[in-house]
């Protein structure tokens, strides 16, 4: 690959230790000691399904490429090419039709089938998106078993489960996206579902909209919520009736009341997202074969059933040339970024290929049609190390020639890409290049080399959220679309023994800055970050750049709190009018913080007279809490006759009222041993997690771990841990069976977890980033939000597709 004579601004900066830290955690595996040996063994695995004579030549440009910026989504980072049986693919859309099981009249799989379907699939690593729209009604006429439907609501509160169940099996957090029509008679319930606290946490929801339900609000016009499902008794004498067109409308209201419910419950819980549905299935190279209803968990890769988001963002802070006219004119150099996104083509087709699919009915769709999604990160920084303004029209022109020039290159390579290895099976001329879908918007020479030579892959764009990506492997540029959010903050993590390391972590363009000699009291007028922006610059920056992405971007418009609502509420019908394909905001405000994130007794408790203090250890959990806990996972090393063995566990707690009222203890309430591990086969383990969980419920866990350390075997002793005598020498300590070594190990977990809280602040260690020399700009203001798995404050909202703290910047969940 060619290489521009200046040095590549990674090699001016040393890695922050955040992104050491995330590297290690997230994404080295054994044996790898740094991310030259994580590139080699990607390049290797991603040049693995090549012709055995191409094999070396592939992994050593794969590599160059890797090196260049042009990296994978998370998953192919951290899974290719080792031996897991996981996905290489972030995410899925997994059909749902309207019956319990098998499959309904147009071949959907019933509820409780897409339901297993969905749990493999997030068993594997994959998030999922639903659309519930076929579902029939509440109050539909269920003829088989003489009874009325529930609603597709009262389903999405069991896949809800089912989520945060598997999310329990594994280390990554299951992302979903539910989406129900505009039209749908239960939308109401679903638009306001999420006003109830802990309420489908395991869910983005999103409404789909579509242009007969907006050119209804242009009118004021009525608006009716139709389905194809009969209405029970109870409906038809309200009036409920057939139209001509066969389906049953079970209500009407004005189409702007309904608006403002969306609407409102947008601008008080951040949710539901809009899904433009006509614009989405208008532009798609395959609607000649195919309908998308539904998106992945954050948006940027609206899908048909099965689907799935094969993604590769390219760092586009690689080739800035002369950042901030250093040593020359800022420019960016567009002939090193097309060779990049050619290459990437390739890489990530082969990943179709490469990767283990959890669902068949998945490989073959992938297969069929080969969608890929090339995109790009670190925007907003490229445009700062530019000189150019993210809120102005130079920065915008920027940002369209950048997509252009990638839309024409990923293009151009999946032509020659389909010379050597042929076009996707659902390949039709006529229909991919009809009037109307992106493709044929390409340039004429582009569409002719269609016409003639086929294309390998239907899609090729998408600009998805980058999370830890971006802190491991692009120095904390920019993520994917957006403006960089803040210049620095302090990041705290906890660890696994209840302590808490605390991180400076630096914008890479800020830190590039200084770095170059810059002063950061007085930052240039281009430094301008998502706070500064107003909502119509977001939303500009979104239309100036989605023209030349084939499938969608993932962004957040991020708003003041006190934005005014009518304000607001315009953003979407001019993201309509804009012709984006959706939109998600997120204003921060005292009701999402607290109906989101309630930890309260109820109020009968509260006020219930107590004549003696209860000890809040225990007293009886009569069932696992809604919502995710914060957890701890223990790494239990110990040694039996057969030798040294490894297990993980993982403790989740909940943070309980103490008996003297002043304040809240964390108590041990669920117990579990990830799925993937070589002993999982020992099911005795699994077996006392569960009764673990049971007892520790029950308000009986010291005692049950107490009896445990008790038990003995005839297999010799166990050794784990050590012992200090008197005299101050530590020596190995024994235990008569692995079951009492285990009990021992979650003892000590319960009690370093213990001390932590009791010591509250003091607990915290020295920080192991402090920032280097120079002033540190403010840190971005703490917003209310859910609570953060980290550092316990409610302060996690959406940012950039991603699950954000405000307080700790902790990044958790982007799908």
């Amino acid at each position: 690959m060619k290489r521009d004579p200046i040095a590549p601004i990674e090699d001016l900066t040393a890695p922050q230790p955040i992104s050491l830290d995330v590297l290690r955690e997230k994404y080295l595996k054994p044996g790898e000691n740094d991310v030259e040996d994580l590139y080699r063994r990607v390049a290797r695995a991603l040049a693995s399904v090549e012709k055995p004579e191409l094999q070396a030549e592939w992994e050593r440009r794969f590599l160059d490429n890797l090196h260049a910026g042009a990296i994978g989504a998370g998953r192919i980072m951290s899974a290719a090419g080792t031996d897991l049986q996981a996905t290489l693919i972030n995410c899925f859309v997994q059909p749902v039709g309207d019956c319990i099981q098998g499959f309904d009249e147009d071949g959907y799989p019933g509820i409780y089938e897409a339901l297993r379907e969905a749990a493999e699939t997030m068993r594997r690593g994959g998030g999922v998106g639903y659309d519930f729209s076929r579902i029939r009604p509440r109050g539909a006429e269920v003829k088989a078993t003489a009874s009325m439907a529930s609603g597709p609501c009262s389903y999405i509160n069991v896949f809800d489960q089912s989520c945060a169940t598997v999310e329990s099996a594994g280390a990554r957090r299951g992302a979903q996206m539910g989406v129900l029509r505009i039209d749908h008679p239960d939308v109401l319930d679903f638009i306001t579902a999420k006003r109830t606290p802990g309420r489908w946490n395991n869910f983005n929801v999103s409404v789909g909209v579509t242009d007969a339900f907006m050119q209804a609000l242009a009118e004021d016009a009525p608006w009716e919520l139709v389905h194809k499902a009969r209405p029970g008794a109870a409906l038809l004498a309200e009036g409920a009736y057939q139209r001509g067109d066969g389906l049953w409308v079970y209500r009407t209201l004005p189409a702007r009341e309904l608006w403002d419910t969306v609407m409102r419950s947008a601008y008080d819980f951040a949710e539901p997202g809009i899904l433009f549905l006509d614009h989405i299935n208008r532009d798609n190279n395959l609607r000649y074969c195919e309908t998308i209803e539904a998106t992945n968990p954050c948006g940027e890769q609206p899908l048909p059933p099965y689907g799935c988001c094969d993604l590769g963002p390219i760092i586009l802070t690689r080739f800035v040339r002369h950042p901030f006219g250093h040593g020359g004119t800022a420019r960016f150099d567009f002939e090193a970024f097309e060779l990049a996104v050619a290459v990437q083509v390739r890489a990530l087709d082969n990943v179709l290929d490469l990767t283990w699919w959890p669902l068949v009915q998945q490989r073959e769709e992938a297969h069929a049609k080969r969608r890929i999604g090339v995109g790009f990160t670190g925007l907003g920084d490229t445009l700062v190390m530019l000189g150019l303004r993210y809120d102005d029209e130079s920065g915008r022109q920027m940002a369209a020639r950048i997509a252009e020039r990638m839309r024409d290159a990923a293009y151009a390579a999946s032509v020659e890409l389909a010379k050597e290895k042929g076009p996707f099976p659902k390949f039709d001329a006529e229909g991919y290049l009809a009037e109307g879908t992106f493709a044929s918007r390409l340039p004429e020479a582009l569409k002719a080399q269609i016409r003639a030579h086929g294309i390998r892959n239907s899609h090729l764009l998408s600009i998805a959220p980058t999370g830890t990506v971006s802190l491991a492997f692009a120095d904390n540029a920019s993520n994917g679309i957006e403006p960089a959010f803040s210049w620095t903050y302090k990041r705290k993590k906890r660890e696994s023994d209840g302590s808490t390391t605390e991180y400076a972590v630096e914008d890479h363009a800020w830190r590039l800055w200084r770095q170059l000699g810059g002063d950061t009291e007085q930052l240039p007028p281009a430094f301008v970050s998502a706070l500064e922006l107003s909502a119509g610059a977001h939303i500009a920056m979104m239309q100036a750049v989605q023209p030349f992405v084939d499938t969608s971007i993932s962004k957040t418009v991020n708003i003041p709190a006190d934005y005014p609502y009518d304000d607001f509420k315009n953003l979407y019908e001019r993201a309509w009018a804009s012709h984006l394909k959706g939109l998600a905001t997120y204003r921060p405000n005292t009701i999402l913080g607290s109906v989101l994130s309630t930890n309260d007794a109820p109020a009968a408790a509260k006020e219930a007279p107590a004549a003696a203090p209860v000890d809040p250890m225990r007293t009886v959990i009569e069932s696992r809490p809604k919502g995710a806990l914060s957890a701890v996972a223990e790494k239990i090393e110990y040694w039996t006759q057969e030798g040294h063995k490894t297990l993980y566990l993982i403790v989740s707690f909940l943070p309980v009222p103490r008996a003297d009222g002043s304040g809240t203890v964390e108590r041990a309430i669920e117990f579990f041993m990830p799925v993937g591990q070589s002993g999982e086969s020992q099911q005795w383990i699994t077996s006392s997690m569960r009764l673990l969980s049971l007892a520790a419920r029950g308000g009986f866990l010291d005692r049950a771990l107490r009896d445990m350390r008790k038990v003995a075997w005839d297999r010799g002793p166990v050794r784990l841990g050590t012992y200090r005598k008197a005299d101050g020498t530590e020596v190995p300590m024994w235990h008569d069976s692995e079951v009492a070594a285990i009990a021992y190990a979650l003892q000590n977990l319960i009690a370093r977890r213990a001390h932590a809280d009791a010591a509250g602040a003091s607990a915290a260690t020295p920080a192991t980033g402090a920032a280097s020399a120079g002033t540190t700009p403010a840190t971005p203001p703490v917003m209310a939000g859910k609570k953060c798995s980290e550092c316990g404050a409610h302060a996690v909202i959406r940012k950039d597709g991603c699950e954000y703290c405000t307080a700790c910047g902790h990044i958790g969940a982007c799908g």
